[in-house]
């Protein structure tokens, strides 16, 4: 018999219901492997939200430029980070933004994990 999922209050599990939800968003993301469609976005976020279908909110969460945002609405945090590359983030500025904390506490929090 399959377990229930496990639910950890205050996160959003990325499964089936995600996956479809945020197709478009994470197919975006995924474009932006390539040079030419970074400037493209760069030179017009909205023309090119629009060229990848994006919904009311997920063109929102884009706007925003917060990671928690663009996890409610459909986004993988892999695909994510190809969109966080843009504007120079890395993992750990998503880390950060995901905890609420500056990037300096998440990487001191980081490493005194590391060596406990």
């Amino acid at each position: 018999m399959p377990h229930p999922p496990i639910r950890i209050p205050g996160t959003t599990p990325f499964d089936g219901e995600q996956a479809r939800k945020g197709y478009a968003l994470n197919k975006m993301c995924f474009s932006f492997n390539d040079a030419a469609n970074r400037a493209a976005f760069l030179a017009d976020e909205e023309g090119y939200m629009r060229r990848y279908g994006l919904s009311d909110e997920q063109a929102a969460a884009i706007r925003s430029r917060q990671v928690l945002q663009l996890i409610a609405a459909g986004g993988n945090a892999y695909y994510l980070a190809k969109f966080a590359g843009i504007f120079k983030l890395d993992m750990q500025d998503i880390g950060a933004q995901q905890t609420g904390m500056s990037k300096e506490a998440f990487q001191a929090k980081l490493r005194d994990a590391a060596f406990q």
